[in-house]
């Protein structure tokens, strides 16, 4: 998925908590293998390249490429998996897959727990976790720290990927705002709209008031933050 993934385990045993992620690392494999866009031989670019029809692929890919669709049209095309032009439902693929890592680390046992996959985090548990948001213009410095239990977290903007997110309006990257994170129960779609209100430029914060059950936090170019009233503190 070209990020890094690491797990934080509370009150479990050391040779569960490894089975428990070896498990996990399996899943996270597998949707490599379909969803890239790096590997050739992914379903993602097989469909992209029309060597692959959408009715041949997996249930999962099938899935999420239904549910892209359908986060497109509710974010007015803010979110768009072909935003780029080729197929590229990442921005929604690493949170879903993510979130049910996390729901595979609970079957496996595991109550208490952080899961990161570069800089995207699910909470699970009654324990307060705190959770460092990066500072989009310094890879070793902290833009804030929020206190979250059973509840996820993403971020989007220029420093992972590069400028790899794109005004739908414009076709060009968004312009006045450097990261967006959204905090919500589920990674998922704490990853699309993340993505949808940064793509939206100086437009996403007004945009973010209105999401259900999920807050954001706007960091705009002129080092401005402007959040939704329940944004962590």
């Amino acid at each position: 998925m070209g990020t890094v993934v690491s797990l934080d385990v509370r009150g479990a045993g050391a040779a569960d908590a490894q089975a428990a992620f070896a498990r996990l690392m399996v899943w996270l494999h597998d949707v490599d293998r379909r969803f890239s866009t790096y590997r050739l031989d992914s379903e993602v670019n097989r469909i992209d390249r029309g060597e692959l029809p959408v009715a041949g692929a997996s249930d999962d890919v099938r899935w999420v490429l239904d549910r892209c669709v359908r986060l497109c049209a509710e974010t007015g095309g803010a979110f768009d998996e072909r935003a780029g032009g080729r197929l590229d439902p990442s921005a929604f693929v690493k949170g879903w897959a993510v979130e049910r890592g996390a729901d595979i680390l609970q079957a496996e046992g595991l109550t208490d727990f952080s899961l990161n996959a570069g800089g995207d985090v699910v909470v699970r548990g009654e324990r307060t976790w705190r959770v460092g948001i990066q500072h989009p213009l310094d890879r070793d410095a902290l833009a804030m720290v929020i206190g979250l239990s059973n509840a996820a977290v993403a971020t989007s903007g220029a420093y992972e990927r590069g400028e790899h997110v794109l005004d739908p309006r414009s076709g060009a990257g968004p312009s006045g705002v450097l990261s967006v994170t959204v905090v919500g129960p589920d990674l998922g779609l704490a990853d699309a709209y993340s993505t949808a209100a940064y793509a939206l430029g100086l437009d996403g914060p007004a945009w973010t008031l209105g999401l259900d059950r999920y807050d954001a936090m706007t960091i705009l170019a002129d080092g401005q933050v402007l959040s939704t009233p329940g944004f962590p503190a």
